[in-house]
């Protein structure tokens, strides 16, 4: 345990110092391990963990998921779903913060990417917005609470990480982040409601869309919709698995984009290369998790978490509310998939003996990473949209934040409670 305790801290403190994610988890489980068994078994453990790790078969989803995203930012689509969104929602009080996270979430579902969500919708919503005249702690909140949605609705590559740390079924995990993807979406739009009811000030009515603006904002946006149904409703109807619907994913966005007229040459090489960096930086940070991983399984650390839940008297769901309190305190102070790697190593076995369902610690984990994303201080949408605003101070994104911060703690509670809210389609489909 003491073992344990001490290559945890030092990973933290690594992470911490801006030591790329993937060298700090691997050198301390690296030497942790050769501390242990010995350095020759720890040179032996490397090359094992190096070569299992980069050749799984379910490695190959994300790269092609990350490239179905290059492809479809290319494309511009962003702009697209923005103005269809404020097309029906912008006339409403609120009307464009709503059409803000809305659209938020249908970029990030099909990009899988929080901080490039943040980026391209933010380029198009916060111009929209302040000429409208809405206040700015609200437009920016909405920017950065809407897209740390593309990290738990499906193609999801946190679940896919997930799944291929703890070998749990991926297209599961997709099947489980839908629900509570939903939830969260409506308790952004919630928030938003509560803003303007307390300061109606902050978002004046907009003007309101005829109805032949309406159908042709969806006729922009009936491509995208199209690609994302195909994806995703292969993978729930079991048309094929979560591999092949990358691939497909890939080719369908590529063939969009060139068939837009958006697809030239240069952004074409740009994509493939920010794709192949983008994946290799991930497999890397897998390689380095599952060397720690292994450095932890020496330490029997899990049987001695596990031990000291046991006798501490606490009912499993009080265990699983301290595991939230520890991740919402970590959230608000790293990045996350660095909380990821280096925690659901440590509690995934003890959430697994307490008789919890894998699936649905993936998707609460993964919802968790959502408000860590928006909790100051470090939250890293919260710096993400400081660049697009740079006017704007970071204490009122914070305090814009904070609505969107609550009904996300609200969510976390709920699904920690009940389970069966994210293993219903699970145990329906399964």
């Amino acid at each position: 345990m003491l073992l344990a305790g001490i290559g945890f801290f030092a990973s933290l403190l690594l992470i911490f110092l801006r030591v790329p994610i993937a060298i700090a988890l691997g050198v301390t489980g690296y030497v942790g391990f050769g501390y242990i068994v010995g350095w020759n078994q720890a040179g032996s453990m490397l090359a094992l963990m190096a070569r299992e790790s980069t050749m799984s078969y379910g490695l190959v989803v994300i790269p092609l998921f990350i490239l179905m995203g290059n492809f479809v930012a290319g494309a511009g689509i962003s702009g697209d779903l923005y103005r269809a969104a404020q097309a029906w929602f912008g006339h409403r009080r609120g009307g464009l913060a709503t059409a803000t996270v809305m659209s938020c979430g249908g970029f990030a579902a099909v990009c899988g990417s929080s901080v490039a969500t943040v980026v391209t919708i933010g380029k198009v919503a916060l111009p929209s917005m302040r000429k409208y005249h809405y206040a700015d702690q609200l437009s920016t909140a909405s920017v950065a609470a809407g897209a740390t949605l593309g990290i738990i609705i499906p193609p999801s590559i946190m679940l896919v990480i997930y799944g291929i740390m703890t070998e749990t079924h991926i297209g599961m995990l997709y099947v489980a982040g839908f629900i509570p993807g939903i939830l969260g979406l409506i308790g952004y739009v919630l928030a938003v409601r509560w803003t303007v009811w307390r300061r109606p000030e902050s978002a004046p009515v907009a003007e309101r869309a005829d109805r032949v603006e309406k159908v042709d904002s969806l006729k922009r946006i009936w491509s995208i919709c199209a690609l994302f149904l195909l994806v995703i409703g292969g993978i729930y109807g079991g048309f094929f698995t979560a591999a092949e619907a990358s691939g497909i994913g890939a080719f369908g966005a590529f063939l969009l984009a060139w068939s837009m007229g958006r697809l030239s040459w240069r952004i074409l090489y740009e994509i493939l290369v920010d794709s192949a960096l983008t994946s290799a930086m991930l497999i890397a940070m897998l390689v380095g998790a599952s060397v720690f991983t292994e450095f932890l399984n020496y330490t029997s650390a899990h049987e001695g978490l596990l031990n000291f839940v046991n006798d501490s008297g606490l009912p499993p769901v009080g265990v699983v509310l301290l595991i939230c309190g520890i991740y919402i305190v970590l959230g608000a102070l790293m990045e996350e998939l660095s909380m990821i790697l280096l925690t659901v190593p440590l509690f995934f076995p003890i959430v697994i003996g307490l008789g919890y369902d894998p699936v649905w610690f993936g998707v609460l984990v993964v919802v968790l990473c959502e408000l860590g994303m928006i909790a100051p201080p470090v939250g890293v949408n919260l710096f993400v949209v400081r660049t697009i605003a740079r006017d704007v101070p970071l204490t009122q994104i914070i305090r814009g934040i904070v609505p969107f911060a609550m009904a996300n703690i609200i969510r976390i509670f709920i699904l920690a409670v009940f389970p069966a809210i994210s293993l219903f389609l699970p145990r329906l489909l399964y």
